[in-house]
C-alpha cells in the first residue's frame, strides 16, 4: 500500500464530495497506540478476535510471503484448505507479474473465496496477502533487505478473513459475498520504476472484460487496520470515488457504537480500492495509516490487536447483513 498525502478536516454529512482540507506531508513516525483493557472487546458477536490474532501469528510463522516465493505458495495452500473446510468455493486467478526493475516476470495469483456462489449480485471484502520484498521505511538502508513479517500490512486482512470464514454460513445475507485476496500489491523493488497493485489491477481488468459472471455491488478493502488502538478516519479517495458507501459504513458504525470509526477525513491513500472503483465497483478503504510500523521490521504480530479486528468485524458483519 502506498501513501500519498495526509488530510485532516471535520466532515459533515454533506461534505464527502469536497470541502476545505488541510494537506500535510507525512514526515514523522506516529506514536504507539494502546488498546482498552476490557477483554469483552476482543469479540464481536461470534467473531473471535483472539482466534484471528492466532491465525495472524501462524501465517507470519511461514516467513516472508513475497509474490512468487515458496512462502507465498505455502500460504496459498494453507488458505485454500482453510476456506474450503468452512464451505467456500475457492478460485485462483493466475497471472504473471512483471516489474521494470526485474529481469523476469514471476507467477502471481489472486484468490477469490466465494460464499453463496449462485448469487449474481455480490459484494467484496478484500485485502492483499503478499509481503513487501524490502522494508523501505527503515532508516538504515542496510536493513531494507532483512526478512520481515508484515503482520499488519497484509497478514491482518488474511487472518481476519480466516476468522470470518467460521461465521459466513450462518450470516444472513441477501447477496453473495466474495473474499478477494490480491497478490502483487507490495511487489516493489524500485519506487521510481515499479508499479503497486498488480493483483487488483489484474482483477479489475478481468472483471471489465467478462461478459458473464457476477455483478459486484460494492466492496470494502482492509489494509493496516489491525494495529493496537487503531482509528479509522475516512480515506479521501474512498469518499471521492464511493462517497455513498462511506456514509453507509460510517453511519452504521456510529449506530453500533464503534467509536474507532471517526467521521473525519484522514489520509489520502493509493491502494487496491482504486482499481475496483475504476471498473465501476464502489469500494472503500478501511485503514489506519498512522500505524507507526508500516514497512518496518517492527511490523510484527505483537503490534496487532484482537480488539481492532473485532471492532472492524462488528461493522463489516452488520453491513453484509444490510446490503441488498
Amino acid at each position: 500500500m502506498r501513501h500519498r498525502t495526509w488530510l485532516v478536516a471535520t466532515v459533515g454529512a454533506c461534505a464527502l464530495l469536497g470541502g476545505g482540507l488541510i494537506i500535510f506531508n507525512q514526515l514523522y513516525a506516529k506514536p504507539e497506540k494502546k488498546d482498552p483493557l476490557d477483554p469483552k472487546l476482543h469479540k464481536a458477536g461470534a467473531f473471535d478476535g483472539d482466534r484471528a490474532l492466532a491465525y495472524l501469528s501462524a501465517i507470519c510463522d511461514l516467513g516472508p510471503r513475497i509474490s512468487g516465493s515458496e512462502g507465498m505458495t505455502k500460504q496459498q495452500e494453507l488458505l485454500q484448505k482453510h476456506f474450503e473446510k468452512h464451505g467456500a468455493k475457492v478460485a485462483v486467478q493466475k497471472f504473471d507479474g512483471k516489474q521494470p526493475s526485474r529481469d523476469k516476470a514471476v507467477p502471481m495469483a489472486n484468490m477469490i473465496v466465494s460464499w453463496h456462489p449462485d448469487s449474481k449480485t455480490r459484494v467484496i471484502v478484500c485485502g492483499h496477502y503478499d509481503t513487501r520484498p524490502i522494508a523501505d521505511q527503515e532508516t538504515n538502508v542496510r536493513d531494507w533487505t532483512k526478512p520481515f513479517a508484515s503482520a499488519n500490512d497484509g497478514t491482518s486482512s488474511v487472518a481476519f478473513l480466516m476468522e470470518l470464514a467460521h461465521h459466513m454460513k450462518d450470516l444472513k445475507t441477501e447477496v453473495g459475498v466474495d473474499f478477494v485476496i490480491f497478490d502483487g500489491e507490495e511487489y516493489m523493488y524500485d519506487r521510481n520504476r515499479d508499479k503497486f497493485f498488480l493483483g487488483s489491477d489484474h482483477f479489475a481488468a478481468e472483471y471489465k472484460k467478462a461478459k458473464t459472471g457476477p455483478k459486484y455491488k460494492a466492496g470494502i478493502l482492509l489494509d493496516l487496520f489491525a494495529g493496537k488502538g487503531a482509528e479509522f478516519k475516512i480515506e479521501y479517495n474512498s469518499a471521492r470515488l464511493a462517497g455513498g458507501l462511506v456514509e453507509d459504513v460510517w453511519k452504521l458504525a456510529a449506530e453500533l457504537g464503534e467509536k474507532r470509526f471517526i467521521f473525519e477525513y484522514g489520509h489520502e491513500v493509493l491502494d487496491d480500492h482504486i482499481a475496483l472503483n475504476r471498473v465501476g465497483i464502489p469500494c472503500i478503504d478501511i485503514i489506519d495509516f498512522d500505524y507507526p510500523h508500516w514497512h518496518r521490521l517492527s511490523d510484527t504480530p505483537d503490534k496487532c490487536s484482537a480488539v481492532s479486528m473485532a471492532s472492524v468485524a462488528k461493522v463489516i458483519m452488520a453491513w453484509l447483513q444490510k446490503v441488498k
